[in-house]
């Protein structure tokens, strides 16, 4: 324990990055920029090729830097798991996803540590960053070592710390944001403490046990889950009644207290929110319990796309327009605004259902000029807004600031905002959702 300590505060340590995707590259590159040695393993000939050509495809990394850092030979990127043998302390940030049945898919983390538990040296520190359910770190990850002679907290250190990254997000980003570290033992968590104190401008926070870390991080993106069901509820609601869900809500901030505003949508994208609290829904059956709460929000949120098409439809029947008929431009594809993230966007479902009532459609967006809808296993391309004019409809659906809202609206026939990305501007060709 005092021989990796001692490694970390004199930075000869070498640190190794599992996964080299949304959560591990940005990871790699604040390591990195606090002087350690970065080596980074992934499965994807693409990220490891990019990384090693000082190439960068995340949004929340600055290009010059992880060019410089690979340049210096503080990054390098690897398929081979045997170079973890140089690792003194590994983070694993590999995905996990959910099957079709709602229901964890733990193999990335399976295959992750069970290749790391053929090549680890004894006394390195070994910290799950991926988001999973409450008693993986204890269920998969410490068994792995064990099964390979290793004593974790004395051989092996073992330890979950909850990612936190917010894809866009100008303020707090990896190095600045609070972590969360949840140890198999007191050493664990020591030696996890002097590690993150050394790489992050932000506290630290110690709680006793793994599994209390990977359910804080579900409670966390529940948490926003149920919020945003309700903000989409009252929306649904607010149409009814022919009330304005934003009026109401812009009112409703002016509380103080007791009150945290959260906002409606096309329905919620990002690998956090629309996923996380499956995790919890799954592990609860376990323990005989059925976590009504959280999946009622998950059907609210998941009826968005449909009730923006209905509404989209009766907009356009008022003008004696079938949707079927109609050319429709959709604004925005990536999740939320000035990313270029397209994991879970509303905008996949919207085409569907576009597609299905046998409408014309096409999308635009500055930050995706590209994409696969997995979905129905389609490609788009972006098209310029030079003719938004010719469409019968534009749907907002995600808010970029790099649009220019009022010459869209003056430019438009019917423009259905569905993030109140113009700001209570009011024209008769325009209508909130």
């Amino acid at each position: 324990m005092k021989k990796i300590i001692k490694k970390i505060e004199d930075k000869t340590a070498v640190v190794g990055i599992v996964g080299l995707g949304y959560v591990g590259l940005p990871m790699a590159v604040t390591v990195a920029r606090k002087g350690y040695k970065v080596i980074g393993v992934d499965v994807s000939e693409y990220a490891v090729n990019h990384v090693n050509a000082g190439n960068n495809y995340i949004g929340d990394v600055d290009d010059a830097e992880l060019k410089e850092l690979v340049k210096k030979g503080m990054l390098t990127a690897t398929f081979d798991y045997s170079e973890m043998k140089e690792a003194d302390v590994i983070m694993v940030a590999v995905p996990t996803p959910l099957d079709k049945y709602q229901q964890p898919d733990s193999s990335y983390v399976h295959a992750s540590v069970n290749s790391l538990a053929e090549n680890v040296s004894k006394g390195t520190l070994v910290i799950l960053e991926s988001t999973t359910y409450p008693g993986t770190t204890e269920e998969i990850v410490a068994p792995a070592f064990e099964k390979k002679g290793f004593k974790v907290g004395e051989d092996i250190f073992v330890a979950f710390s909850p990612e936190r990254v917010d894809p866009g997000n100008k303020d707090y980003k990896t190095n600045n944001t609070p972590k969360v570290v949840g140890g198999m033992t007191a050493n664990c968590n020591k030696i996890s403490e002097v590690f993150y104190n050394s790489i992050l401008d932000a506290p630290i926070h110690l709680v006793s046990t793994p599994a209390i870390a990977e359910m804080e991080k579900i409670y966390e993106n529940t948490f926003r889950n149920i919020n945003i069901a309700l903000a989409n509820e009252m929306t649904i609601l607010c149409e009814k009644m022919n009330i304005d869900v934003w009026e109401v809500i812009e009112a409703a901030k002016t509380k103080p207290y007791g009150f945290m505003a959260f906002y409606p949508g096309p329905g919620i994208g990002g690998h956090c929110i629309p996923l996380d609290p499956f995790y919890l829904t799954w592990k609860a059956r376990e323990y005989g319990y059925h976590t009504r709460l959280i999946e009622l929000a998950g059907e609210i949120n998941n009826e968005m796309p449909q009730f923006v098409i209905t509404k989209l439809m009766k907009l356009l029947n008022e003008k004696g327009l079938a949707l079927s008929k109609a050319k429709i431009l959709l604004l925005g594809a990536a999740y939320k605004k000035d990313i270029e993230d397209m994991r879970e966007s509303p905008i996949q479902d919207l085409i569907v259902l576009l597609e299905q009532n046998g409408s014309q459609f096409d999308y635009n967006d500055p930050h995706v000029p590209t994409f696969h809808n997995e979905l129905n296993d389609k490609h788009y391309k972006s098209v310029s807004l030079n003719n938004i004019g010719d469409y019968d409809a534009v749907i907002i659906v995600t808010d970029h600031t790099a649009y220019d809202y009022n010459d869209i609206v003056k430019r438009s026939k019917l423009v259905l905002d569905t993030r109140f990305a113009c700001n209570g501007k009011k024209a008769d060709n325009l209508v909130r959702m």
